[in-house]
């Protein structure tokens, strides 16, 4: 009996040694912006923009994978000031979302983006940029 408890600690403590030297990937590493834009994370999944004065591109990220975008629609409203506007999102590309125009995106600038994917319930993002 002794013999078996002692080789249960030796592979317990060995499991514990291997998964605290080796390299795992955390969910608080899902939130590093990967093309230049803001990110905010929700239950379902990240959403990163990137703001520009002639185009918003929201990317999808699902657990740190790309999340498809077929068949998705949404709407960004842009709050700069007492200025507001409001944009259809698109599909551009297979993970992202975007909408062209003229838009304020100077510091300070809050968008609000709500996203519907295929089958599930519209999501609403906020981002604010610095």
């Amino acid at each position: 009996m002794k013999l078996k408890t002692c080789l249960a600690a030796i592979l317990l403590t060995t499991c514990g040694l291997s998964f605290a030297t080796g390299k795992h990937q955390h969910a608080a590493d899902d939130h590093k912006p990967l093309h230049g834009g803001v990110v905010v994370g929700t239950t379902a999944m990240d959403f990163e923009l990137v703001a520009k004065p002639d185009v918003l591109t929201l990317h999808l990220r699902d657990h740190g994978k790309p999340a498809s975008v077929k068949g998705a629609s949404g709407k960004i409203t842009i709050l700069s000031g007492s200025d507001k506007a409001e944009a259809t999102l698109t599909p551009a590309g297979d993970d992202k979302l975007e909408a062209r125009g003229a838009f304020k995106t100077g510091p300070g600038t809050k968008l609000v983006a709500t996203v519907t994917l295929p089958g599930k319930k519209p999501m609403n993002v906020r981002f604010a940029l610095k």
